[in-house]
């Protein structure tokens, strides 16, 4: 695991070229796909970079197990490839955790970060380890029914059973060696310490029905970050840009805003 290069990242641009750079960063078993709700109100204004993480959509997929330094070095690879020096970063649950990486590492690049239905620190071990084992062995197809059941609310999933088909079709199409490594890097992380090293003022979203990252666990974050503000939106469990698209947008432009100022 240690020493290994950047993995090779599927990726893509939209946006007015020359506009303010925000990247947005998916959950485990997701592909860029799960911001199509946001893309359309971010573009307007941002030069917004989707990427799918290692072992994800048609991104490269070492051998696990990966660590969340793995990942974030990814990114910042993909954006020294692309000349990008300073950008937002906007991350959700496994995107999340990638972003508190990056804007600890280099945080004097990262403009304003968003970090969604997240955490510093998830555990226990023991869960990670037995996902990872079933995704090696059955396909990530056999956990898809019990992680969709987490991710939505009831009332989503019968509103809405598009979105649920759609990101179960992700989930079911995730290379196993990708979801297990990633699994394996959820594991091994512990965030607590660098969150003192993010810079970048700071947005927190938490789905108040969330049972992965409930509000209590991005309230810790918030206690960690002077400059920061916590928003938590109804009716929402872990995908809440997907599951509350107009109040997830309406917090995180109202985050990024200040970066248009002066803009044409």
């Amino acid at each position: 695991m240690q020493g290994r290069g950047a993995a090779r990242l599927e990726h893509r641009l939209d946006g007015p070229e020359g506009a303010p750079v925000v990247v947005l960063s998916n959950s485990l078993g997701t592909t860029y796909e799960m911001w199509d709700a946001q893309l359309p109100v971010l573009a307007r204004g941002f030069r917004v970079l989707r990427y799918n993480g290692r072992g994800h959509g048609g991104s490269e997929v070492p051998d696990g197990p990966y660590a969340i330094e793995d990942l974030g070095r990814d990114v910042v690879h993909l954006l020294d490839s692309l000349g990008i020096r300073e950008f937002s970063f906007c991350g959700l649950s496994l995107g999340g955790m990638v972003g508190m990486w990056v804007a600890s590492e280099i945080p004097e690049r990262v403009q304003r970060l968003a970090l969604c239905c997240t955490a510093a620190k998830l555990g226990p071990p023991e869960m990670w380890d037995e996902r990872a084992q079933t995704a090696r062995e059955s396909g990530v197809r056999a956990l898809t029914g019990a992680v969709i059941e987490r991710w939505y609310t009831p009332a989503l999933r019968e509103r809405d059973p598009e979105s649920v088909r759609r990101t179960a079709e992700m989930l079911d199409n995730t290379p196993s060696e990708g979801y297990a490594g990633c699994c394996e890097a959820i594991r091994d992380m512990d965030l607590t310490d660098r969150l003192g090293r993010i810079a970048a003022p700071t947005l927190l979203v938490a789905g108040f029905d969330d049972p992965a990252t409930p509000p209590a666990t991005l309230e810790e974050i918030h206690a960690a970050l002077p400059d920061s503000t916590l928003a938590v939106i109804a009716e929402a469990a872990h995908l809440a840009n997907i599951e509350q698209p107009e109040a997830f947008n309406e917090a995180l432009l109202t985050h990024l805003r200040p970066l248009l100022q002066g803009s044409d």
